[in-house]
């Protein structure tokens, strides 16, 4: 970006991908939590904003602009939304809060007409975070702690409620799921009917518990290379003590030992006690380093037009 250039902001649009793609591959002031190639899918969906250099005069106007930063948003159900990627060329990487300050305000007003109230942030490691601390400069506070555990072997230690019937998600199990969701996790984490499908087309694993008064808990799952990802499991308070976990955990392994994995990784929020006791029983081991979640409450503040 030269003197003369002049700095604007826009919305982004599946076109603006490969100056996304541009940033990823060679800055190193990049976070993103997305697959790669769900990017232009998340840019149309949802609200992304990027920080251009245009060229003044005429010249300006025919060329575009060079994408210089970009901030946008993986994921959006009221009253919560997060940010999925925040990224600054290489040239412009030391001054990234100067890119930060106005794209952060835009992505806030569009994830206000969506009807989001607070914004979150997800980080891998609270000790060593480029990102976090400049965010909690910026109104965001610790909202949770989470835990990693990985395990490499196919172990299981019981098949847990085989009376269960688990079968694959289908469309019409949405309100099912969404019960679920509700019941289990605070807003911050919960799903809407839109990204349920989503997690359907974009997930090769997707199975359901349900007993005679319907489904009792799901799970899903994805494989990147040789490692597995729990991503979500959960059950009904209602059939909590039943065996319902430990199946659904059965099933998982299995399908990660189909697909030749050589370790299977999840996340998990530091009190969810449960979980972890869960994980443990199944050879999970928890690793370093600590994640955590920095929210910030919107609800407050001042409407901008």
């Amino acid at each position: 970006m030269t003197q003369q250039d002049v700095l604007a902001l826009r919305d982004l649009h599946a076109s603006d991908e490969g100056g996304i793609r541009h940033i990823l591959d060679t800055s190193e002031y990049v976070h993103f939590h997305f697959d790669l190639d769900q990017l232009s899918r998340l840019v149309e969906r949802y609200p992304a904003v990027g920080a251009f250099s245009v060229p003044a005069g005429p010249l300006g106007r025919v060329a575009g602009g060079t994408l210089q930063a970009f901030l946008l948003i993986n994921w959006l159900a009221p009253p919560s939304a997060w940010l999925g990627g925040f990224g600054v060329t290489w040239s412009q990487g030391e001054r990234f809060e100067e890119y930060l300050d106005p794209l952060l305000e835009l992505v806030i007003r569009r994830v206000a007409t969506h009807g989001a109230e607070s914004l979150y942030y997800s980080g891998g490691d609270i000790d060593n975070d480029w990102l976090g601390d400049s965010l909690a400069k910026r109104g965001f506070t610790l909202t949770s702690l989470l835990r990693s555990y990985d395990k490499s072997d196919f172990a299981i230690p019981s098949e847990g409620n085989i009376q269960m019937q688990v079968r694959p998600f289908t469309p019409d199990d949405v309100p099912g799921v969404l019960a679920v969701e509700q019941a289990c996790f605070a807003p911050l984490w919960q799903r809407d009917a839109a990204d349920i499908l989503d997690v359907a087309e974009t997930y090769p694993y997707f199975v359901v518990a349900e007993d005679e008064r319907g489904i009792v808990g799901y799970q899903f799952n994805t494989v990147d290379a040789v490692t597995g990802y729990l991503v979500r499991i959960a059950v009904h308070p209602r059939a909590w003590g039943t065996g319902v976990g430990t199946r659904l955990m059965a099933e998982a392994v299995r399908y990660f030992q189909q697909r030749r994995v050589w370790k299977i990784v999840l996340n998990t929020e530091e009190e969810n006690y449960r979980a972890h006791a869960l994980y443990e029983w199944f050879g999970f081991q928890l690793i370093e380093p600590r994640g955590f979640v920095l929210g910030r409450d919107m609800s407050s503040d001042e409407p901008r037009p």
